[in-house]
């Protein structure tokens, strides 16, 4: 789910908040935007067009280096979008495939690797987006943003967990009800 990316996203920036409390603001809101922004791929080819699980260490890398030398809101928010889109691609491995029914129609194909030129195969510890483990690790990984981060980060944190739990509720009626 696109929530749980934002909150791996949080939860990877929150130890630099802590440190850096100056900077917390660009920090999560880079994080939260890193962690929707490549699935806006749903409208092209999903998990290829804006997923990048092997090119995207270079611009991610290239980032965090620049905000630890420039540490201006602007650098330190674009370190974090790019490092956590980068990982967002990453992860989109351990889940299902990209496709809408995963448990009927299973597709081998869980992210694209444009450096290799093909498919990565899903690993599936987590079986579908929407998945009720996808739900529980969301309400975990949201733990270190409501402790760290505090104005509006934390409502949305709390609407990104009630997104999670909706939407895992509903998830695998959602294809009968489209074709309806």
């Amino acid at each position: 789910m696109a929530t749980t990316h934002a909150l791996v996203g949080l939860a990877l920036v929150a130890p630099v908040a802590v440190v850096v409390p100056d900077v917390a603001a660009p920090l999560a809101a880079g994080a939260i935007v890193g962690g929707i922004a490549p699935d806006l791929d749903l409208f092209f080819v999903h998990r290829r067009t804006f997923h990048f699980p092997v090119l995207g260490a270079a611009p991610a890398a290239a980032a965090m280096i620049g905000a630890a030398v420039v540490s201006t809101p602007a650098v330190v928010g674009l370190a974090a979008f790019l490092t956590v889109a980068w990982f967002h691609a990453m992860t989109d491995v351990i889940g299902g495939g990209a496709g809408f029914d995963p448990w009927t129609n299973p597709i081998e194909r869980a992210v694209f690797d444009h450096w290799h030129g093909r498919w990565i195969r899903p690993r599936r510890w987590i079986r579908y987006d929407g998945a009720p483990e996808d739900a529980a690790l969301g309400a975990i990984l949201a733990i270190p943003a409501l402790v760290v981060f505090d104005g509006p980060v934390r409502p949305l944190v709390g609407l990104g967990l009630l997104c999670s739990v909706g939407y895992a509720l509903v998830r695998r009626r959602l294809p009968s009800w489209i074709d309806e």
